[in-house]
């Protein structure tokens, strides 16, 4: 018996190490994971609140200030902000796979011409936010609101300028996992922000127009802030953002993740904006909308959580992509959905039993507070649903599948989430809660042809294209000789 069982105990030995092999590898890239994911979310928080907070002191001066500057934070938020948010998104698949590939220069030169293109961008749409009375008006909107609204939309505009700055900043620091500058930075804006919107609301009276000039003033602060820690620290010396020819020559690469990046967010964003203004055709308007904005501000600060672990999903796997590692780029995949379950099920089950009292978190009227209470567990499911497609999205920008999720959310949300919302909403008569069925519909196609393109994709292949974008076609060995990257594609597509 012992000669039998000798060689099943050395193969169990044997066994026993490569598992635990493997699960050292992936606890350390789940702590490198955590090391960026956490610091994020209060980076992503830190600057949500910039123009939450002056939107809740607005709602200390009347109706008027408060509907008006959040239609015109609506309109803005569509046509301004998601876009240059998007657009600012590319940088995370070339700054990030230039990192990982060690072309410390192309990372400086890639952020130097994004902060240009981007600020070209919002020339444009300052033009539209001239005119926001006007199409206020013209989608029949009440005059009165409209010119309010047109006034806040105006002095948004010095914005939006530090605001495309600081989300390019932020993405030069993210890829590099340079992360707690921005933490700190973030804060001490924050801390600032509180003092300096009550003055210019209250003590000096600018009213909506002290609002928006204090959301630009805090922006710029915060990218004087990152700016100099990224001029005067040694952690940025090798990629440090410098002006040269070459900026002009990353339009077009710039512009290739750019626009699908854009499209992708915009999308997705604009779809509650829009199931937000179905509610106003209910019955009861007042009632629907409002409950419905509670909604959509829970599921907000959530998603805040779950974009910061996208975030660094995309930083670690677009980071293995540039170097090459296959592996290492999908173990970072699998570490972050570990992350993103863990999270989700504790939220989704805390909301659920907090469903009670939630909804005095806002309002004391009963009937707001009951259909709160009815419309929790949409929301624990909305949960769920929106912080797989979070990381899976995070995970599409670090691998440059930019144009693959723009093509996943204008499927799962206009040919699925709208037209059921519609007919749940307005057919079925399920009111608020019909639409947002539809809002969970399309979350749900969302996150399932994402997990079905991450899971089938060819990572070596993936690795292969970044380093040959990088390397503009030719790819160095380990020992420092260069390949075709065209020939090293096609082996690898005949091998596999």
């Amino acid at each position: 018996m012992a000669e039998e069982e000798e060689p099943l105990l050395v193969s169990e030995n044997g066994d026993r190490k490569a598992y635990f092999t493997a699960r050292e590898k992936f606890d350390r890239e789940l702590k490198r994971m955590c090391w960026i994911a956490f610091p994020m979310v209060v980076v992503s928080v830190s600057q949500y609140m910039l123009r939450a907070v002056s939107m809740m002191m607005l709602g200390h001066l009347g109706e008027l200030a408060l509907s008006s500057a959040s239609i015109a934070t609506s309109l803005t938020n569509v046509t301004g902000f998601s876009v240059i948010h998007g657009m600012a998104c590319a940088l995370e698949t070339l700054c990030g796979q230039a990192y990982g590939a060690e072309n410390y220069k192309k990372v400086g030169t890639y952020c130097y011409g994004a902060i240009i293109w981007l600020c070209l961008a919002c020339l444009p749409i300052c033009v539209l936010w001239v005119y926001t009375d006007k199409l206020l008006i013209l989608l029949g909107q009440d005059p009165e609101m409209s010119l309010e609204a047109g006034n806040f939309s105006i002095w948004l505009i010095p914005t939006l300028f530090p605001y495309a700055i600081l989300q390019s900043l932020v993405r030069f620091l993210q890829i590099q996992s340079i992360i707690f500058p921005m933490v700190f930075g973030s804060l001490a804006t924050l801390c600032i922000h509180l003092p300096l919107s009550w003055a210019l609301i209250f003590k000096l009276e600018y009213g909506n127009a002290g609002a928006a000039l204090c959301i630009g003033i805090s922006y710029w602060l915060n990218v004087i802030f990152l700016g100099l820690y990224i001029y005067y620290s040694s952690a940025c010396e090798k990629t440090r953002p410098s002006f040269s020819k070459d900026v002009f020559q990353t339009i077009g690469e710039f512009f290739q993740f750019a626009i699908p990046s854009s499209v992708m967010i915009c999308l997705e964003w604009w779809t509650f904006e829009i199931v937000i203004l179905l509610g106003g055709l209910l019955s009861n308007p007042k009632l629907e909308t409002s409950v419905l904005s509670i909604c959509l501000t829970i599921t907000s600060l959530h998603y805040l959580v779950q974009y910061s672990f996208g975030a660094a999903a995309s930083t670690r796997v677009s980071n293995e992509l540039g170097a090459g590692e296959s592996e290492t780029a999908q173990l970072a995949v699998s570490a972050v959905l570990v992350l993103s379950i863990v999270e989700f099920v504790v939220a989704s089950i805390t909301l659920f039993l907090c469903r009670y009292i939630l909804g005095y978190l806002f309002s004391n009227e009963k009937d707001v507070v009951n259909y709160v209470k009815d419309m929790t567990p949409f929301l624990c499911v909305s949960i769920v649903m929106d912080s797989i497609q979070a990381v899976l999205s995070g995970v599409a920008r670090g691998s440059g599948w930019q144009h693959l999720g723009a093509y996943v959310n204008l499927g799962a949300y206009y040919l699925v989430g709208i037209p059921v919302s519609l007919l749940l909403g307005f057919v079925c008569h399920f009111r608020g809660k019909g639409l947002w069925s539809g809002l969970i519909a399309g979350s749900t196609v969302q996150a399932s042809l994402l997990v079905l393109i991450t899971f089938r994709s060819d990572w070596k292949k993936q690795a292969l294209t970044a380093r040959q974008r990088i390397f503009e076609g030719k790819i160095p060995d380990r020992d420092g000789r260069t390949v075709d990257a065209e020939e090293r594609l096609s082996n690898t597509e005949s091998s596999a």
